[in-house]
């Protein structure tokens, strides 16, 4: 069967995407599958036409239009089948304000938040209560992501996220514990806690190795890491992705998962949580790809 690796593209992610392309695609070589690798940073019409001859499309894109739902509805039209959740999932699970609002709504817990447009001034925050997280709202691996202590720098946070999007997220800061909940083939993984060695876990925590101590499993009772594992399950059914998600969410002093956001497309590098979670699981990385592959057939 021949697999069509999709990477690289075109978007702030670039780099990690090209990474987690390069080890999606050594698996596959590793399980048999014949391998033809895509990078669309020309565009997707640079290669749609030998796209069209694989038999699965394996879309390791980060962010942007890999992410969105756009090339997966480009996917569509061709009649290519391909791994990760379809398009209109994709658009609601990338967009931070539109997936905390669907949480919400189902009663689940999600920091207080407001969204600035393209040409909205800095808002009054009274409502919400510093320290506050500015973010992009369609951006992964925290980039443009900011922790801002008072209203002195608050301006300048919200610059940095608007160089990655017209719209950025200020929302409540969570004192707590970083966890997140990888789900695959309808199954919620382990929970690993992410301890960074800077004060959020930014780009080069994510990155670098030795950087970031991750637990898994972390001290919890059992009834609590259940709990939050049919949580993060939920929500993944909640927002109609498939074969696989990540969940990521900040564990109050109570021991209260707040929902952060979903990634569609969790990176598969080598210091990526979905194939660590999976690892301690008894899931290696080749076979973790042959499950998503399976799944997507």
């Amino acid at each position: 069967m021949k697999i069509g690796v999709l990477m690289g593209g075109s978007s702030s992610e670039r780099d990690v995407s090209l990474n987690s392309g390069k080890a999606i695609s050594n698996a596959c070589l590793e399980l048999g599958y014949e391998v033809i690798n895509f990078d669309p940073k020309d565009g997707f019409s640079s290669i749609a036409v030998e796209i069209k001859n694989v038999d699965l499309v394996f879309n390791a894109l980060h962010g942007g239009d890999g992410e969105n739902g756009v090339i997966s509805s480009k996917l569509n039209n061709l009649g290519v089948r391909y791994t990760g959740s379809e398009k209109e999932s994709s658009a609601i699970c990338i967009d931070k304000d539109t997936s905390k609002t669907i949480i919400k709504r189902e009663n689940y817990f999600t920091p207080d938040w407001l969204l600035l447009k393209k040409d909205d001034r800095t808002p009054e925050v009274k409502n919400l209560s510093f320290p506050l997280v500015v973010k992009p709202n369609s951006e992964g691996s925290t980039i443009g992501l900011s922790i801002v202590q008072d209203e002195s720098k608050l301006n300048d946070a919200i610059e940095l996220a608007r160089n990655f999007d017209s719209k950025v997220l200020i929302e409540s800061f969570i004192d707590g514990r970083e966890i997140t909940v990888g789900i695959i083939a309808g199954k919620p993984l382990p929970i690993i806690e992410i301890i960074p060695s800077h004060e959020l876990y930014d780009y080069e925590c994510k990155y670098t190795k030795g950087m970031t101590d991750y637990i898994c499993p972390p001290d919890l009772e059992e009834n609590i890491s259940l709990s939050i594992q049919n949580i993060a399950l939920k929500i993944h059914r909640l927002l109609k992705c498939r074969h696989y998600s990540r969940v990521d969410f900040r564990l109050d002093k109570n021991n209260k998962p707040w929902f952060l956001e979903i990634n569609t497309h969790p990176g598969m590098t080598e210091t990526s949580l979905l194939p660590k979670s999976a690892a301690v699981a008894g899931i290696d990385f080749n076979s973790l790809i042959n499950i998503i592959i399976k799944k997507a057939l």
